[in-house]
This record gives C-alpha cells, sequence and structure tokens, in this order.
C-alpha cells in the first residue's frame, strides 16, 4: 500500500500509524489501527475473523482472541462514528469476518502528485521581534493579511487554511512536518514582524513539506503607509514561488489579484485601530467583544469610507445579538445599518453579503431575502469557509435542510479544521438532524482541543437528553454552565432537561434564577420557554416562544428541527408560530 490513503473524510497515515478526519487527528489504539489496515488492504473484500487473529497476534502468544478482536473493532468503528447496525465502513459478516464498505484511494505526498488538487497551505502566526508584548495585535494581524492575500491569488488552485486553524499553532513546539501532516498540507509559511518609528520589517519564508525544502525566504522593509503594497507584494512572491498562476479575467470583484491589492484605507490610525478591534474580538470573551466593537467605532470615525472597518462592527453587533449581551432585535438592527454601510462602500466583500443575510434570518424572517445574499457571498466567494459557514447557518438550517447544512460546514472545515466554532456548529446542525452519534463525535474533537470550552459539554448535555441519559445529560449541562459562567441559554436547557428527569423542584429553581437574573440582565426568552416545555406547562410555553419570535431571539430559528419540540408540533399554535417566522412551507427531511 502507498504510505497515505484516503476514505471519505477520512485520511491514514499508515508509517505513523495515524488517522486523521478534515486534518484533525483521531485517537486510534494499536490494536485498531492495525485491523483498520488490514481492511483498507482489501477493500469492498471479507477479511475473515482467522485472518485479523493471524495478523494482530502471533500464533505462540496466548490471548483471547475473540474478545479482543471484537474489542479492537468496537474501538474502530467509535473512532469513525460507524455503527454495527448500520454501518457506513465496516461491515460484519456474522461468523465469517468484516468487509470495508468504501473506496480507498491513495494521497500522495508531493505536491506534483496531486493532479487536478488544489496545493494547500498554511501561513502559521507571524512572530512578534518587536520584543513589545504590546505589538502582539499587529504581527497577528499581518499574519490575517498574508493569509487574506494567499486566499486571494487563485483560489481555484491554492487552498490557503483559515486563519482559526492557523492560529491554533501560535507558540506551538510543533516541528514544519508534524504541523504539515496534521493538516495535510504541502507547504508551510513562517515569518516575524518589527514595527518601529514608522517602519516595518517583515520577514518571509516558504517551506515545502514533503523534504522541508526552502523554497523562498526574503526580508521585506517599507514604510507604514507601503504596508499594503508590502502585503500584495509578499502573497504574490509566495504564490509565485509555487507555480500559482493569479486568476484572470474580469468578475464583479475584479481580478483576485487586484481585489488583494486594493487599499482598505488611506489613514493609518484608522487601520491600526481596525487590527486592534479585531486582536480583542478574537478573543471571543465579552469584554474581548466589547473593546473590539469599541476600536471599530474608532476606525469607522476616523475613517467612514473603510468599508473592512463597517464589516468588523457589524460582525461585533451580531455576536452582541446572538449571544444576548443585549436585546437582539436592537443589536442586529444596528448590525445592519454597518453591513449595508460596507457594502455601500464595497459590495464585493462577500463575507459581508453572507452576514447581512445573517441579519436578514434574524431580523425580517425574509428567507428569499436571506438566499438571495448568500448567493451573492458564494458567487463572489466560493472557496470561503467562513461564507460556506454561514450559508449553512442562515440559508439552510432554519429552513431543516439539515443534510446540505452539515454539507456545508465540512466543507469549511477542510479549510478550517481547527475551528472550535465551526465545530461546535456541525455537532449542533447533527444534533437537530438526530445524528446523535456524529454529533458525539464533534464533542469528543472539540474535548481534545479545549477542555474548557464550554459548548462541548452543552452539546452532551442536549444530545444525552434526547437519548433519555438524564442523569449524564445533567452532569454535563451543569459542567458547561459552569464554564459558561451561568449563561442563561445553558441553564434554559438545563432547567428543561431537569423537568423531563422528573427533577420539577430542581427545574423551578432554575427558573426562579432566571427570573431573578432578567431584573438585571437580558435573558433570551427560549430559556423560559423549554423549562416550561419541560415542566409540561404548555400554555407558558407558546406564550415565551412568541415573545423570543417578536423580540428576534436568535435561539428560536431551528424551531422546524429541535427535536424536544416534536410533542407539540400538532398544536395550532405552533402552525401560528411557523407562520409568523414565514417557515410555513412542506417541513424538510431532518436526517
Amino acid at each position: 500500500m502507498p504510505n497515505t490513503v484516503r476514505f471519505d473524510c477520512y485520511e491514514v497515515d499508515l508509517p505513523a500509524g495515524q488517522l486523521y478526519k478534515h486534518g484533525t487527528k483521531i485517537s486510534l489504539r494499536d490494536k485498531s489501527f492495525q485491523v483498520l489496515t488490514a481492511l483498507l488492504e482489501h477493500p469492498g473484500e471479507v477479511v475473515t475473523r482467522e485472518d485479523l487473529c493471524r495478523q494482530l497476534w502471533r500464533e505462540e502468544v496466548f490471548v483471547d482472541f475473540d474478545n479482543n478482536l471484537n474489542t479492537a473493532i468496537a474501538r474502530l468503528r467509535e473512532a469513525l462514528g460507524d455503527s454495527a447496525d448500520h454501518p457506513r465502513f465496516i461491515e460484519t459478516l456474522p461468523k465469517r469476518g468484516y468487509r470495508f464498505l468504501v473506496s480507498v484511494s491513495e494521497l500522495p505526498r508531493t505536491p506534483e502528485k496531486r493532479t487536478g488538487q488544489r496545493a494547500r497551505l498554511v501561513v502559521l502566526p507571524f512572530l512578534n521581534l518587536s520584543g513589545d508584548p504590546a505589538q502582539e495585535y499587529f504581527s497577528d494581524a499581518m499574519t490575517d493579511e498574508i493569509i487574506t492575500g494567499l486566499a486571494s491569488v487563485a483560489p481555484e488552485q491554492l487552498a490557503v487554511i483559515a486563519r482559526t486553524t492557523a492560529m491554533h499553532y501560535k507558540g506551538s513546539p510543533k516541528d514544519v512536518s508534524r504541523i504539515g501532516r496534521e493538516l495535510n498540507v504541502d507547504y508551510v509559511v513562517e515569518g516575524g514582524v518589527h514595527r518601529d518609528n514608522g517602519q516595518v520589517g517583515i520577514n518571509v519564508q516558504l517551506i515545502e513539506v514533503s523534504d522541508q525544502t526552502h523554497l523562498f525566504a526574503r526580508k521585506y522593509n517599507a514604510e507604514l503607509h507601503d504596508l499594503f503594497g508590502v502585503q500584495n507584494s509578499i502573497a504574490q512572491a509566495i504564490a509565485a514561488r509555487i507555480d500559482i498562476a493569479p486568476l484572470k479575467g474580469k468578475n464583479r470583484a475584479g481580478s483576485a489579484g487586484d481585489h488583494a491589492a486594493k487599499k482598505p484605507t488611506e489613514d493609518l490610525t484608522a487601520y491600526d485601530a481596525y487590527i486592534r478591534g479585531r486582536y480583542h474580538f478574537y478573543k471571543w470573551t465579552p469584554e474581548g467583544i466589547a473593546k473590539g466593537k469599541q476600536f471599530c467605532e474608532e476606525a469607522v470615525a476616523r475613517d467612514p469610507k473603510f468599508a473592512l472597518a463597517h464589516d468588523a462592527l457589524a460582525e461585533a453587533y451580531w455576536w452582541i445579538g446572538f449571544l444576548g449581551f443585549a436585546q437582539p432585535k436592537e443589536a442586529f438592527s444596528a448590525g445592519v445599518f454597518s453591513a449595508l454601510r460596507a457594502l455601500e462602500i464595497d459590495d464585493t466583500l462577500a463575507q459581508t453579503h453572507a452576514l447581512l443575510g445573517m441579519f436578514r434570518k434574524e431580523l425580517d424572517y425574509n428567507w428569499p431575502e436571506v438566499q438571495r445574499e448568500m448567493a451573492l457571498a458564494l458567487e463572489l466567494d466560493p472557496m470561503s469557509p467562513v461564507v460556506r459557514f454561514r450559508y449553512a447557518g442562515s440559508g439552510l438550517m432554519p429552513l431543516g435542510r439539515i443534510k446540505e447544512a452539515v454539507a456545508e460546514i465540512d466543507r469549511a472545515l477542510e479549510s478550517d479544521p481547527l475551528s472550535l466554532f465551526m465545530r461546535a456548529w456541525l455537532g449542533e446542525t447533527l444534533y437537530l438532524g438526530r445524528q446523535y452519534g456524529r454529533a458525539l463525535e464533534q464533542c469528543q474533537l472539540m474535548m481534545k482541543l479545549d477542555p474548557a470550552y464550554f459548548l462541548t459539554y452543552f452539546e452532551t448535555g442536549q444530545i444525552r437528553c434526547e437519548q433519555g441519559l438524564f442523569d449524564e445529560a445533567i452532569s454535563e449541562l451543569r459542567k458547561a454552565a459552569i464554564l459558561s459562567g451561568n449563561a442563561p441559554l445553558v441553564l434554559g436547557w438545563l432547567g428543561m432537561t431537569l423537568a423531563r428527569s422528573g427533577d420539577t423542584f430542581g427545574a423551578r429553581e432554575v427558573l426562579a434564577g432566571l427570573h431573578a437574573a432578567a431584573t438585571q440582565m437580558y435573558v433570551l426568552p427560549t430559556s423560559f420557554a423549554w423549562i416550561h416545555l419541560g415542566l409540561g406547562e404548555i400554555d407558558q410555553a407558546f406564550t415565551w416562544m412568541e415573545r423570543a419570535i417578536d423580540d428576534r431571539d436568535p435561539i428560536i430559528i431551528p424551531i422546524k428541527s429541535y427535536p424536544f419540540l416534536d410533542p407539540v408540533r400538532n398544536d395550532p399554535r405552533f402552525a401560528a408560530l411557523l407562520r409568523k417566522m414565514n417557515l410555513d412551507g412542506p417541513r424538510q427531511p431532518s436526517g
């Protein structure tokens, strides 16, 4: 067999004994990996239990073959998210053996062998060479700009790993070879940034992963006012060294090279405020979002024609409304204004069209307008993981088109495999589609990426509740509550789960706590609705769900797919809710 093979969305590094899904390593014990290797050698053919035992255990060593083999198979299926009853990959042939059901293909290691495929590249976080920790935001911004520039050169030829995944390696001791293998990339870009007294220096090197050859190394020195030209020159030089030709011809955005080369602003102070805002925003904390919003407001105040700053401000408003930091309708309305202003200045911003579609979903329930904005975004930048992700969550999921939404998020994860939030949305979408096994698989991956991420426990609790495993569900949701700082979103699900488990006292205690909190802060109406629903208080539940729609509570959006709403779907009041959200068309299959 070749060294590396692929099946479905998995890749197997045979010499290293490692299994990856979308570039993320999946833990697999030695015997289970050996079983996988044996099955991959004979796809579509029966591999007998006797053959597997001979390969896995030497005849002279006494082991309990049957039990050990069954355990190895079970662990392999768990790693693949497979099921013995409904196999996707491994079929059991009783008393005979096993058969691998999907095709297996060779995955070449060198770009020259990747005929017909896009080359893959990651830009690792640029080092801050100034010696001043306060300049960290600037080196991060240069990393972002080089990623954006390279992604714009020729997206049909070059796949660039997204920022979220690239930043996962900030400060990592891993070498280029290991990073390249983990992300399945052909090239790695490394660099460092130094800024002082109006001057900027950027060191850049390009490394080919297959043999760690340095293909390109250069130091760029420039005045700060020439920064945007330098960023574009770096992207073009790297693309040229790996034989990537910029796109020819024009579309609404012009050629990719022209679009990447445009100066976002002539005001360097506004640009500095903008990149500071993005730096704080990416901390994903209430304080970080608030501070990021403040910097973006400073940027647009200095340069009202700075489209990207308006876009960032719009996104900040979306998160403020989505997370319930303010009344959603007010936050979303402010966000629409900023998004429209960004597009008035530059209507070629794909991510802003997708963001505007998200606002149309939240504010107007105007699904044709959502689809129009998403179609524009996909036309402008079909390779963008952000656009694909936003299309999944706003253009597909609310309509009950769960399978398509899952496929779009899977596609987005190809460029951003280590994005915690994107994996959380994939897990949530799988939960909505009642694919609980695959959803739990995402939770396991999230746990490996960040054991303190509250959405991991939140989604596990949601799934276990629908499976009737209430003790485990309550335990997971309590962990999520602690890690989220007792977010009302989590407490609503915890109260509902307590009620469904029979703990009426516990549910009412949570409900009372939310009412008390609502005197000090905004609490999403769905948090109250879910608890009343769990308590069997249907009238109160419908009252709160109607209020959620009036308030534009974003958590009501998946109303067509929530499993726990099944018992009330035949109630005439439920149909009225759907009409109010313009979702009263035929229900789509959930799977």
